[in-house]
């Protein structure tokens, strides 16, 4: 060991070993600490490191964990030791920023007529952060954002202007985080809006419309807004938006609800088949309209019942399977047809004087395979109650037939010419019906070759001549049909 001789006052020599770098670390940190030099510590108060200061009951710091988690969460890999401080800073200085967001919307919770505008300023500021940034949206819920946005909805005496800034930051909010939606309804987001829809109009109508869309794409909440009373408000403003953008949302958020089947019932008193069919013609509703009427129809038979009801419902889907080229149109409106047709003769017939048939055949031909599954079903279905119509028919005559030989013991030989002239007459009738059918099988048949050549879009000079069409369809026998 190399040692340093070094004079005492006694007169000797002591010897002290070389420090290194570590021990010399540790006597600097001992002296600092015991205020002296090289004296021990006896006497003194030891050096203990700062504890950290618990929180204070009053304001009780949220989820402190996940936040320190966010901080050291890094949106972009650094390579170096400066790019992760520079990231940690970042994060940290938004942090702070998002703090003083909340503060200024909790100090403000409860007034409710003085600092308007610095609380739709706060309020601007969270739907500018939660607009497109996921991480803020989270951190503002967990800093206790929603529940001062939530109370700001009661506070009518700052204007549209302070209701519209507090919708919009929980709409931004509730985007994209199935957490936040939870926690706008349970803070009592949904009566407050329909307060509100009482008395809104124009861009507020827009506003509650999209918060609705937003909450119920939650399933937790499509039970709660069902029965909170949103359908007639959705319904009106679905019938009579100011904005296309305010309707397809109103129909969105009708279409969420409608696939809870206990939301049924409150969507058929609030009028909502009959809006639904009246919505097929347009092109840009048609298939969101029809998914909501296959989930109400499918709900309970009160919503087959309110759609039959509904003016023109059958001829309305009939026509959907003419004229929609899109294949999702015409197996939602096969399934509602199948539905109709299923439980309610009246519909039969309806189907039947709307000329479902034909349209019907031309699916089977040329639809997908769910479709040419349902148009099958509903064919089966008719063609069986055709079949008890004739029988019922034939009975019919066979007592017109039986009932003269019933006559007098004393016209028996007359009776019985009457009634060989009455089958002879019958069996003419039915040859003559026979002939109709196959008549109107053949013209079906023309008519759905057409229809498909028109389909397949062919050139003129390639499309078959009409002469030949009916050559081929009067080949063809009514064995081959599915009806």
């Amino acid at each position: 060991m190399v040692v340093r001789c070094v004079h005492a006052d006694a007169g000797g020599f002591r010897l002290w070993p070389v420090f290194s770098a570590a021990a010399m670390r540790r006597k600097l940190l001992e002296v600092l600490t015991c205020g002296g030099g090289g004296g021990s510590c006896r006497g003194r108060t030891s050096f203990r490191s700062p504890q950290p200061r618990a929180p204070s009951q009053s304001q009780p710091r949220p989820r402190s964990d996940r936040l320190a988690e966010l901080l050291r969460a890094e949106p972009s890999e650094c390579g170096d030791d400066e790019g992760e401080a520079d990231a940690a800073a970042r994060k940290s200085a938004a942090l702070e920023e998002l703090k003083v967001v909340v503060a200024a919307l909790q100090d403000g919770e409860g007034d409710v007529n003085g600092g308007v505008s610095w609380r739709v300023e706060a309020a601007t500021v969270v739907r500018r952060k939660a607009k497109d940034d996921a991480m803020a949206r989270e951190m503002l819920a967990m800093l206790g954002a929603i529940p001062p946005l939530v109370a700001m909805l009661d506070q009518g005496g700052g204007g549209d202007e302070l209701l519209a800034a507090a919708l919009y930051a929980l709409l931004n909010m509730g985007i994209g985080n199935d957490t936040n939606k939870a926690a706008i309804v349970q803070a009592g987001a949904v009566h407050k809006m329909l307060r509100i829809a009482e008395a809104a109009s124009g861009a507020l109508t827009g506003a509650l419309v999209a918060n609705f869309l937003c909450l119920s794409a939650l399933d937790a909440n499509k039970l709660i807004i069902g029965a909170s009373g949103a359908a007639p408000f959705l319904v009106r403003a679905f019938e009579a938006a100011a904005t296309e953008q305010v309707r397809h949302d109103a129909l969105r958020a009708l279409l969420n609800l409608s696939i809870a089947a206990a939301n049924a019932p409150h969507l058929l008193s609030a009028g909502l088949a009959p809006s639904l069919i009246a919505a097929i013609g347009d092109m840009s509703a048609s298939d969101r309209a029809l998914a909501a009427l296959c989930n109400v129809v499918a709900a309970c038979p009160e919503g087959r019942r309110a759609v039959s009801r509904a003016p023109d419902a059958v001829p309305v889907l009939v026509d959907v399977l003419n004229w929609s080229d899109d294949a999702g149109c015409q197996e939602k409106a096969a399934y509602v047809l199948m539905v109709l047709a299923h439980r309610s003769y009246g519909d039969r017939a309806a189907m039947a004087e709307a000329g479902a048939t034909s349209a019907l055949l031309e699916l089977t031909l040329v639809g997908t395979a769910l479709a040419q599954k349902r148009a099958s079903r509903i064919l089966e279905i008719l063609r069986a109650d055709k079949g008890k119509q004739q029988v019922a028919d034939a009975s019919g005559v066979a007592a017109t037939v039986s009932a003269p030989q019933e006559r007098g013991v004393g016209g028996g030989g007359r009776c019985q010419e009457e009634a060989e002239e009455e089958a002879e007459g019958e069996a003419c009738c039915m040859s003559h019906e026979k002939r109709a059918v196959r008549q109107l099988v053949q013209q079906s048949l023309q008519s759905n070759m057409r229809r498909i050549v028109r389909r397949a879009r062919l050139p003129q000079d390639l499309a078959p001549p009409d002469g030949s069409l009916k050559a081929l369809s009067s080949s063809s026998t009514s064995k081959s049909l599915p009806f």
